[in-house]
């Protein structure tokens, strides 16, 4: 019984200080891969990534984080969501 205590709580702090570090992670969204940003972004699996990637293909490199919602399947509790992972490549922080 006390075995698989220590066993259940040795996995639970090790899935915690993954999600920790995922907590952190950053991704530019004006040169990251789509496998990139579905790793990253909350809320953004492999379809909603490929039309970020697309977007920008097509219309240039976002400027400004809210610009996300011009993507399809991209609404603004998905940028709020990622505000603090997403970043712009160009110095800029997206918020100004």
């Amino acid at each position: 019984m006390f075995k698989n205590l220590m066993l259940a709580l040795v996995l639970a702090l090790s899935l915690n200080a993954t999600a920790l570090a995922d907590e952190n992670a950053q991704v530019d969204v004006n040169t990251a891969t789509a496998e990139q940003l579905a790793e990253t972004l909350v809320g953004v699996g492999e379809s909603k990534a490929e039309a970020i990637v697309a977007y920008r293909e097509a219309n240039g490199p976002f400027r400004h984080i809210d610009e996300l919602i011009n993507v399809r399947g991209i609404g603004m509790a998905t940028v709020d969501n990622n505000r603090e992972r997403i970043r712009l490549g160009m110095g800029d922080d997206g918020n100004g």
